[in-house]
């Protein structure tokens, strides 16, 4: 197939060997409102194929394991005019090299098909004799961003590279995976430093998985994650870091749930909330050391096992205080939860948490690339009258009754209650909301739409959850990553403020960073750009006008 699927090209936006090491200025056009005045980090995969030196072309088989590059808009703000400062680097130089070299890809991977050629007998051993975990600069971490976090403070992997001060107040830049270890990224240059594993935090921090999505208390700034052993008995220990003082607490340990790919958590007031859903890892955990990958180790989808809830208390000690069950689902990505009294027993707390859910694990390998790649002949398995809405992603809320309730055995889990599941139509992934309003009553969620109208994501999407009424933005051709909400600051309503989305315009394969109003999704601004950005994972966006806590997302 060499036209793309309903003439919404996106091919570009996959295979980039582009990079801006020196910054650029971009061509602003519209009207981006004064207050977005600060730094829009991007990070995701870049490129996916290398040129070997035997002549062949080696390609990575999915999404996730992209070549990583990180991207830098400096949005500024002047008496007449708004200026946008763009620059950007590949993260993963020397892991590119040894692929030229070798011809193949090293080391273990979210979803690289195993070589067949691989014999039985080897891969026994290898469960044994685990290979070589590959040099540092070799290790592809990039799928979310933290600004400053606390706890790596003085944790230096800059290895006499070159790190300036900030006037910004971006002292220092982190990128994150699914896996237990963050690598750093000098701030302005975009160069990538050393590693730094969980066990930096705290010595109890062994396993090797975790979540790319920590979770930050909006008030002060500490952050919430858990840390995640295989083996015969799979543990998580879920782990605060104080923003105040820089130290670690673990502040539950769970050993009844499986071991699970868990990419986000839920935070609230008081609790934080472990949802162990569907993607349990096959063997404890072992089966990575045979397929060496996550996908292919995660057990097939198992409709009689139900998801688990463990509700922790985040500010008092009291660990597990509450499990909850559901139907089973799979999620990458939770929005927003809160605490309000019960509608039944006003005297009772109950918990309301919205996620981003599919009905099962089918969409985890929808991100191969010859799945989402507009002219790729496999991509017509995913659209149009082969469309099973197997992949189809729905907003769902949930509400968890009577947290507070006192019971004899806390261990035993109660039944969530469905509150509502919009229309896939509806719904969306990568979301976001106005982060004023982390862990408070929400209305409003905005993310990325698959209407089926491409092979990949094909708008934007508000969604009103009082009305159940969505708003579009989206143009033909024309890709949008994730959102970034901007609040107003001086507005007091939950739509008041912009989106920032990267957007790749498939006929010109150039990208631009697109500014919408927030309320009624219009376009108010954009910067252009005269190269492609890739179709990266997620964003930061740091205000250079307002102080206090980050948000880690």
């Amino acid at each position: 197939m060499s036209k793309p699927f309903n003439n919404w090209p996106n091919d570009a936006g996959f295979d980039v060997i582009h990079e801006e090491k020196e910054p650029v200025e971009l061509k602003v056009s519209g009207n981006i409102p004064s207050y977005v005045s600060g730094t829009l980090y991007r990070t995701g995969p870049g490129g996916y194929q290398v040129q070997a030196d035997n002549g062949k072309t080696f390609s990575i088989d999915h999404w996730f394991d992209g070549f990583s590059q990180n991207h830098r808009f400096q949005i500024i703000q002047s008496d007449d005019a708004t200026r946008v400062i763009y620059n950007s680097r590949r993260s993963i130089d020397p892991l590119i090299d040894n692929i030229r070299k070798t011809g193949k890809l090293a080391g273990f991977s979210f979803g690289q098909k195993r070589d067949p050629c691989v014999s039985f007998f080897k891969k026994v051993m290898s469960m044994f004799i685990p290979d070589a975990r590959p040099p540092e600069d070799q290790t592809n971490v990039g799928v979310t961003l933290s600004v400053n976090p606390p706890g790596l403070k003085d944790v230096d992997t800059s290895k006499g590279k070159k790190k300036g001060g900030h006037a910004s107040g971006i002292q220092s830049l982190w990128v994150k995976t699914d896996a237990a270890q963050v690598r750093e990224i000098e701030p302005e240059t975009l160069e990538p430093m050393g590693l730094a594993t969980q066990a930096a935090l705290h010595p109890q921090l062994t396993g090797i998985l975790s979540a790319a999505h920590a979770k930050s208390d909006p008030v002060t700034g500490d952050i919430f994650n858990y840390n995640l052993a295989l083996g015969r008995q799979q543990t998580y220990k879920i782990f605060r870091v104080s923003a105040a003082t820089g130290k670690t607490d673990i502040i539950a340990t769970i050993t009844d749930a499986p071991g699970a790919y868990l990419h986000s958590s839920i935070i609230t007031e008081n609790y934080f909330i472990l949802c162990v859903w569907g993607g349990q890892y096959s063997w404890g955990g072992a089966k990575i050391l045979w397929e060496k990958n996550m996908l292919d180790a995660i057990a097939p989808f198992d409709p009689s096992k139900r998801a688990l809830w463990y509700v922790i208390d985040r500010k008092h000690g009291n660990g597990v205080v509450a499990k909850y069950e559901c139907d089973p689902f799979f999620c990458f990505h939770t929005i927003n939860a809160w605490e309000e009294p019960s509608p039944s027993d006003p005297s009772q707390i109950d918990i309301v948490a919205d996620l981003s859910i599919y009905k099962n694990l089918d969409v985890i390998k929808r991100f191969y690339y010859n799945h989402i790649k507009s002219t790729s002949p496999d991509s017509l398995d995913y659209v149009g009258e082969k469309r099973s809405g197997s992949c189809d992603v729905f907003l769902r809320r949930w509400r968890l009754p009577g947290v507070n309730t006192t019971i004899d055995a806390p261990s035993e889990a109660r039944e969530t209650v469905t509150e509502f599941t919009a229309e896939h139509e509806h719904s969306c992934d990568l979301p976001v909301i106005n982060p004023r309003f982390l862990t408070k009553p929400s209305r409003y969620i905005y993310g990325l739409c698959d209407r089926g109208l491409s092979t990949f994501f094909d708008g934007i999407v508000k969604y009103d959850t009082e009305t159940r009424t969505p708003t579009y933005w989206s143009t033909q051709g024309h890709n949008p990553g994730e959102p970034i909400f901007v609040a107003n600051p001086e507005g007091t309503a939950e739509d008041d403020g912009v989106l920032l989305s990267v957007v790749l315009d498939g006929f010109t394969e150039k990208s631009y960073l697109l500014v919408l109003d927030a309320r009624s999704m219009m376009e108010v601004g954009r910067a252009s750009m005269d190269c492609v950005v890739g179709f990266g994972f997620h964003g930061i966006y740091h205000s250079h006008a307002l102080a206090g806590p980050g948000t880690d997302v």
